[in-house]
């Protein structure tokens, strides 16, 4: 996302990834695409302040909206296709704080009601005590679009090399020089570390909190009609439960994180996670029946306050930095592009503030 900005202003961009392409956490990305921060917008008023906790939520509202022309300017729908949302309150202890929810969502213009448990029953077949739906969310095909964005950035001049590390990063005067594992160096003005939760080795410590997150897709489901609108679904429950559709008729189901990153550990419990996504799903639709075809695990990182760190550290001159996006990397990489894009432009950004390391 952020070469094809950079791109997109003529700026001559190399882009060096130790894996292939939109592998990594990208490849493992369920593709929700939400304005809805991890934290609740009460929850974050309370954590960072009203005026700094609305500006999240417009911007990350903002983004999925922008999402959508930046797509269509591809040529490749990469699997768009625009869904309202239903956030489920997983206990009845939960309602009051959704009623509430969409009461500070509503104050900032947010399109979002309040349904209680007789209209999730008789609008949705839903045996949960309260939701609150929004019409404002889509989904996308994540690798599909990871690898339009770097095709569209080639076409622009972009060098891309894969199965590439950076072992050495020195700052000077002039810019930043990187060595790579192959004994190559590349010279630039900036360095933009778009590494996600492997960049925690380099930023102060306690900023994210790394977790697992595991997900299936089954086969194509013959009648999907008991699920109203093929809405995003997601709850209030931490961690929580989340599915949508696909284009072919695919449901994708996620969920039952854990803190666990090492990967031979996260992965060997992928089976037994698939199984209880497979079971709580089943609960919540059990007029879906749905068969894995295929299941994975990815690492995350998460901040204290639901949003990331997008800016630069005073130990690293030339440097942009860009972790911390939570169940948001979708949305959150458009605005950090957008950010670093500015900053190295020296132009006006007011989400900058927003995400920056000194708050």
């Amino acid at each position: 996302m952020t070469a094809y900005h950079l791109t997109r202003e003529g700026i001559h961009t190399v882009v060096v990834d130790r894996r292939h392409a939109g592998h990594g956490s990208t490849a493992a990305s369920t593709g929700l695409l939400q304005y809805e921060i991890d934290m609740p917008l009460v929850d974050l008023i309370g954590k960072v302040g009203r005026d700094r906790a609305v500006a999240s939520y417009r911007a990350s509202a903002e983004s999925v909206a922008a999402l959508e022309s930046l797509i269509l300017d591809l040529g490749d729908k990469c699997g768009l296709r625009g869904r309202p949302s239903l956030y489920l309150a997983s206990e009845e202890k939960d309602v009051d704080h959704l009623r509430n929810e969409c009461d500070a969502r509503r104050a900032i213009q947010i399109d979002v009601m309040f349904l209680g448990r007789e209209a999730l029953r008789e609008e949705f077949d839903l045996a949960r005590p309260a939701a609150l739906w929004s019409s404002l969310a889509a989904e996308v095909d994540p690798f599909r679009l990871t690898r339009q964005l770097f095709r569209r950035s080639l076409e622009r001049g972009v060098e891309l090399f894969s199965e590439t590390e950076i072992v050495r990063c020195e700052s000077h005067s002039g810019g930043v020089t990187l060595h790579t594992d192959g004994g190559a160096k590349i010279e630039a003005k900036i360095v933009v570390f778009a590494m996600g939760y492997e960049t925690m080795g380099m930023v102060p410590s306690g900023l994210c909190r790394l977790a697992s997150t595991y997900a299936l897709c089954s086969e194509p489901v013959r009648d999907l009609s008991s699920w109203r609108d093929e809405c995003l679904i997601w709850e209030t429950a931490r961690p929580y439960l989340y599915a949508r559709t696909t284009e072919d008729g695919r449901v994708i189901v996620g969920g039952e994180d854990e803190d666990v990153v090492d990967p031979h550990e996260r992965d060997q419990m992928i089976e037994r996670k698939a199984q209880t996504l497979c079971d709580r799903f089943s609960s919540l639709f059990p007029r879906i029946k749905i068969d894995t075809t295929c299941a994975w695990a990815g690492t995350f990182a998460e901040t204290k306050d639901g949003l990331p760190y997008i800016g630069t550290l005073p130990e690293y001159p030339n440097c942009y930095f860009t972790l911390g996006y939570g169940g948001n990397g979708i949305t959150f990489s458009l605005i950090a592009a957008e950010i670093v894009r500015d900053l190295f432009l020296g132009r006006p950004n007011r989400k900058a503030a927003l995400f920056g390391f000194d708050r």
